[in-house]
Formats: structure tokens, sequence, C-alpha cells
């Protein structure tokens, strides 16, 4: 009897689900998250004072970089040919926001791809800092949005948090 799982076998050992009856569609995913920081960090990664370097730069090609390696560090997920990646960022008083966007034609979604950009670009900004600010903190690691497949359309419902209010 088949698993009610995809990603289980029959036995109920893990494997990686069938996609090539799928037909290849456009498919774009978001991710952002935050890394936040003391003020002058932010300061300093604003006015390019970090002694290692353009942090912002650095980070980006990162997140591209992670975006197409993503199948080899996640075991269930199938390797895309991943067509573009951008990576952005938002800086503010306490924190900087990264935005992943990774688009392929395939046979199944990016949204790993657009979480794993996300996040090592996160992890290359607080690298580069660290020296700095200890007190550094990734939060807030979501989805925002997700395009093409079975399921359709979907965005995050925006929802106001500290930073968002001012406080």
């Amino acid at each position: 009897m088949p698993s009610e799982y995809t990603f289980l076998d029959p036995l109920g050992r893990a494997r990686m689900t069938e996609s090539s009856a799928k037909e290849p569609v456009h498919r774009r995913a978001v991710a952002r998250c935050k890394v936040r920081m003391l003020p002058d960090t932010a300061d300093k990664v604003a006015t390019g004072s970090i002694a290692k370097g353009d942090v912002l730069a650095v980070a980006r090609v990162a997140g591209i970089q992670a975006a197409k390696q993503t199948s080899n560090l996640l075991p269930l997920c199938h390797p895309l040919l991943v067509q573009s990646v951008f990576v952005n960022f938002r800086l503010e008083e306490n924190f900087v926001e990264v935005e992943s966007q990774v688009d392929t034609v395939d046979r199944t979604g990016v949204e790993m791809e657009a979480l794993t950009a996300c996040s090592v670009a996160a992890l290359t900004v607080y690298d580069m800092c660290k020296s700095i600010d200890r007190t550094m903190e990734i939060t807030d690691l979501a989805l925002w949005e997700k395009s093409g497949g079975s399921t359709g359309p979907w965005r995050r419902e925006a929802v106001l948090d500290d930073d968002d209010l001012g406080f």
C-alpha cells in the first residue's frame, strides 16, 4: 500500500519524491530574514566601514551561490536549474533585512533555494560583523511568497513587529 506521505516509501523510509511526470512551469519564491545588530554595527555596514570589506556585496554573492547548492545541503531537495537569484538588503537602525528571490522553469518549487539563499546571506553578514558585535541575531526567516506549481500562488500576510512600530 502506498504511503500517504510522498516523502516516505511504503516501508516508511525517507525518499525523494517523484517529480518527472510533472510539466516544467515557471516557479518563483521569495524569502526574508533579519540580522539584528547594534546601531553602530548597522551604521558601519551602511557606510562600508567593516574591516573585512563590503559586507552586502559579499553576502549577496554568498546567497546566490547558496541557492545553487541547496540540493547538496538538504538531502531530499531536488537539484534544480536555478535560472535567476536576486539577493537584496534593507538597512535600518538596528538590523539588516535580507530578501532573496529565486526563479526557475522546472518540475518542483524553489522555496528551499530562496530560504537557503536568504539564510546564507544573513550568515555572511553575521560572519563579517561578528568581530565588532557579538549581540547579533538572525531572526524571522520565512517564505514570503511563491508562485507556480499545482498549489498556485501564495503570499504571507505582513505582520507588524516591534521594528515596524518603532520600538
